[in-house]
């Protein structure tokens, strides 16, 4: 039997601006119902990949494909399997909830039939129903969120990736988040995330890539990263191991305001 193509894969991508390299020879396969998280620093390239993974940016060199469509030269048929949620969802402030959804339908190609049905429920599911015929411009950045991610979802796509989701959330949302991505990985969604929360990145996710200057440094299970960090310190060892973290920060910037 042929073997399925998978969620998301990255080949030999680079990133280049300026002549400065943000993301570097990038080689990542995606599992079907996998929650994979991209952790690292602050400028590491993690927002990078993304965007180029949902056709934003154009990679310098390689190719990254969505359910074995190349993301660039089948940029239509890529983005029918992919949901995307950034960091800051820009969102139309003069639409009500539910009208912004029913906006989000029309551009995924949903019928208005199994939008009838699929809006209620994902409004339900993360506790906008009420907030719903309220304009957008009244919620906070949590409910933001969660409606980014209802319309990320409207066309049930395979692949779904999010940059620093939990950004914002309160403690109840960000676990009512993770929840959810939990239960769409059990029913064959493939889930990709950045973060530089490791505790998300523990808690949540299968398999773990840290990035560092562009380029994946670790990969693996959070057991197998961990096992890799030494010390006992779990996750937060291996990135720091991985990233060359030094623990000497903090003393330097003391000898620094004392100078």
């Amino acid at each position: 039997m042929e073997r399925a193509p998978a969620p998301l894969r990255f080949e030999a991508v680079s990133k280049e601006f300026e002549g400065r390299s943000a993301v570097s020879g990038l080689d990542l396969e995606l599992r079907a119902g996998e929650l994979f998280g991209l952790i690292g620093p602050n400028g590491a390239g993690k927002t990078t990949t993304i965007k180029m993974a949902v056709g934003l940016l154009r990679p310098s060199s390689g190719s990254i494909t969505v359910c074995g469509h190349d993301v660039q030269a089948e940029g239509g048929r890529a983005r029918r399997h992919l949901g995307y949620v950034p960091d800051s969802a820009p969102l139309y402030e003069k639409l009500t909830g539910a009208e912004f959804l029913q906006l989000a339908g029309d551009l995924h190609g949903v019928s208005r039939r199994r939008r009838e049905r699929r809006i209620p429920a994902l409004l339900e599911a993360l506790e906008l129903s009420q907030a719903a015929p309220q304009l957008v411009q009244s919620y906070s950045r949590g409910m933001r969120q969660k409606l980014a991610l209802c319309a990320a979802l409207i066309h049930d796509p395979e692949v779904l990736l999010l940059d620093e989701p939990t950004v914002g959330l309160d403690p109840k949302a960000a676990r009512q988040l993770r929840s959810i991505l939990k239960a769409l990985c059990a029913t064959g969604h493939a889930v990709f995330l950045s973060t530089h929360a490791l505790d998300v990145a523990s808690a949540l996710c299968d398999r773990v890539g840290i990035f560092s200057a562009g380029r994946l440094v670790a990969l693996g299970t959070v057991d197998e990263l961990a096992g890799q960090g030494g010390g006992g310190e779990g996750l937060e060892a291996a990135f720091m191991q991985a990233t060359g973290a030094a623990d000497g920060d903090a003393d330097r910037l003391i000898d620094a305001l004392s100078a």
